[in-house]
Formats: C-alpha cells, sequence, structure tokens
C-alpha cells in the first residue's frame, strides 16, 4: 500500500539515506563488489572509485547525499506515482542496482499499475549478486518490501 505522504527532497532524503547506510555500509577503500563493479563509500560508483584512492568519510558522505538526490529525482521520473516510503524503497532498489535495471524491469510496470503485491513479488526475485543468492540482497529486499506496505 503507499504512503499519503508528499515526497519533499529536502526532508524526506533521511530515510532513504538510512537504508543506503543499513544495506550498504561505508568502505573507504575501493573494492569490487560481487557483481565486479568497483565501489566506494556508501556503494558509490562512477569514474572517481579508482582502485587505490582512498575516500576520506567526508567525501563519503557527501558523495551519498548527492548520488541520494540523483536516484530520487531519477526513480520520480519513471515513476511518478511514488511517495513518501514507496518512493524511498524504490529508490534504495534503483541506488542498488541502477536506474536502468528500473526502467527495463517488470518491477517498474508493476508500480505504474499500482499491483502493489506483484511489486513485492518483483523485488524478491532481485537477490542476486555475482550469479549467487546473497542474504544481504535478500534481506534488502524484505526491507523495501515492508516499506511498500
Amino acid at each position: 500500500m503507499q504512503t499519503m505522504t508528499t515526497f519533499d527532497i529536502d526532508t524526506d532524503l533521511v530515510p532513504f539515506m538510512q537504508l543506503i547506510r543499513r544495506f550498504e555500509g561505508c568502505r573507504l577503500t575501493p573494492y569490487l563488489c560481487p557483481a565486479g563493479i568497483w565501489t566506494c563509500g556508501w556503494g558509490s560508483t562512477g569514474p572517481d572509485v579508482v582502485p587505490g584512492h582512498s575516500w576520506t568519510r567526508d567525501y563519503a558522505d557527501r558523495r551519498m547525499e548527492r548520488d541520494a538526490r540523483q536516484f530520487i529525482r531519477g526513480t520520480l521520473t519513471l515513476c511518478p506515482n511514488l511517495q513518501g516510503d514507496t518512493l524511498c524503497a524504490i529508490a534504495d532498489f534503483a541506488y542498488n542496482l541502477g536506474l536502468g535495471r528500473l526502467k527495463a524491469s517488470t518491477l517498474r510496470r508493476r508500480l505504474l499499475a499500482e499491483d502493489w503485491d506483484g511489486a513485492k513479488a518483483e523485488l524478491m526475485k532481485w537477490t542476486k549478486g555475482g550469479g549467487r543468492v546473497l542474504p544481504g540482497l535478500v534481506r534488502r529486499r524484505a526491507a523495501e518490501v515492508e516499506m511498500l506496505g
């Protein structure tokens, strides 16, 4: 079920960033994630993630906030009917897997149709990393499902 509050990016970003912190953790030295992607900070990827180049905690925190804002906006572009906890849950999915995966997914079709039970089932299909089920992804998807109500 959809939470009936409006999303305010400046104040309601907090629950989304709490999800990121809970499931990503903060590592200041770049590492290869289970999918083989160089990652640093709070799960950040991109051209500034360079093997052997560590980040400061301050940079990791600022980068996470910048990325969180980007993923909230991107999620709203793809699923404009989302708000509140539902938006946070799906933005977390996109943060973890990418906006491209959300855009092409059956999950998105279920969300746009407001088929919340179907969306919950679709979320739980995304629990693999590097070809195997990862307990951390199972927990993350379960937390996202819970936020859908």
